[in-house]
């Protein structure tokens, strides 16, 4: 790879996702040993040309030399496009730039809820991204369309179930959101709203554990009780990361009994309906 010198990304520390993709940087050689530093360790220097408010948001690449910044997708185009240049051209035309743009903010607005970290207590100048709603609320619906999704799929191999549909698994989906905020009413509508971002990352993290069990039936028929126990341990796996999650938000440790009963609800629902 071709090595971007004097350049430097500065990543949230709290968030898993971003120093991975960073530290990928390093070792593959797009960026030098000093090419990444916490966003916390800006210096008075570097506050006069970062917007620190914007680059809580996206991605900062600042240059060391020219004491300039770019900014999100345009930051990691500059860093990949240095070693595929093919990439950035491709990446800085109007309607794809517009694409990734927008995929980017998607990304990067919920990095929280997608992979949370435990959050730092001992700095001033945290790298927390502006709370969107708009953006959080999409989260949620993709999320909730593709656990639906694999829900249906992973049910219709368990013939002891009632036959549903994507409706039933949608209604399912979304209720929980209603259920556990009711829980939640004394809180904030940023609390209640970050807390859904977290619960559906949840659920898809269920969806994405059901996966394998999915692809596998496509090339041999699965038991349905190896079904019916991947699927015991999925939600035990859930369960765990849900009490996790709720910690790291500091929120009522019952959340997760509760989380526990709306699901007991909703298999009364799934065994006495034929949606």
């Amino acid at each position: 790879m071709k090595t971007l010198k004097h350049q430097t990304l500065l990543y949230d520390q709290d968030c898993p996702l971003c120093q991975a993709y960073t530290s990928g940087f390093i070792k593959t050689g797009m960026l030098d040993k000093n090419g990444k530093k916490p966003f916390t360790e800006i210096t008075q220097e570097e506050s006069l040309f970062i917007d620190i408010e914007r680059a809580a948001n996206e991605i900062a690449l600042i240059d060391t030399q020219n004491k300039t910044a770019l900014y999100g997708i345009d930051s990691l185009l500059k860093v990949i496009g240095n070693s595929f240049p093919l990439v950035e051209t491709i990446g800085k035309t109007k309607p794809v730039h517009l694409a990734l743009r927008k995929f980017y903010s998607f990304i990067s607005y919920n990095r929280k809820a997608i992979i949370p970290g435990p959050y730092a207590t001992n700095t001033k100048l945290k790298c927390e991204p502006t709370f969107h709603f708009g953006y959080r609320f999409l989260y949620i619906v993709f999320a909730l369309v593709m656990t639906s999704v694999a829900l249906f799929q992973y049910f219709k191999m368990l013939p002891l179930l009632p036959h549903g549909n994507y409706i039933r698994e949608c209604i399912l989906a979304a209720g929980q959101l209603i259920f556990q905020g009711v829980f939640l009413l004394k809180k904030d509508k940023k609390t209640i709203v970050a807390y859904w971002g977290n619960l559906m990352t949840v659920s898809l993290f269920g969806s994405l554990l059901l996966l394998p069990i999915l692809l596998l039936n496509t090339i041999i028929a699965v038991n349905e009780y190896v079904v019916l126990a991947w699927f015991g341990i999925t939600v035990l796996l859930m369960l765990k990361e849900h009490y996790r999650r709720i910690g790291l938000l500091n929120l009522p440790k019952y959340l997760s009994l509760t989380w526990i009963l709306y699901r007991l609800i909703a298999l009364f629902f799934i065994l006495n309906t034929s949606l």
